[in-house]
């Protein structure tokens, strides 16, 4: 059965904001060496991307697949 677009939009944001969140937050902690105040925002920032993405994870995993069909 095919996935509408919505679904498949969904799936993009989900991968996009747990890598790039967590990408984003070690990036913040090698940059925490340099300046702490940057480098903690940088991290609190990729760390509320990434569970935003983990969030939208568990809300995929409960919704049906054939929703709209």
């Amino acid at each position: 059965m095919p996935r509408s677009t919505a679904h498949r939009l969904l799936d993009v944001w989900i991968w996009v904001l747990v890598f790039g969140g967590l990408l984003t937050l070690v990036l913040g902690l090698s940059m925490e060496r340099l300046d702490a105040l940057w480098g903690w925002l940088i991290v609190a920032a990729g760390a509320c991307a990434a569970v935003l993405g983990f969030v939208l994870w568990i809300v995929r995993s409960r919704r049906p697949d054939n929703v709209g069909h």
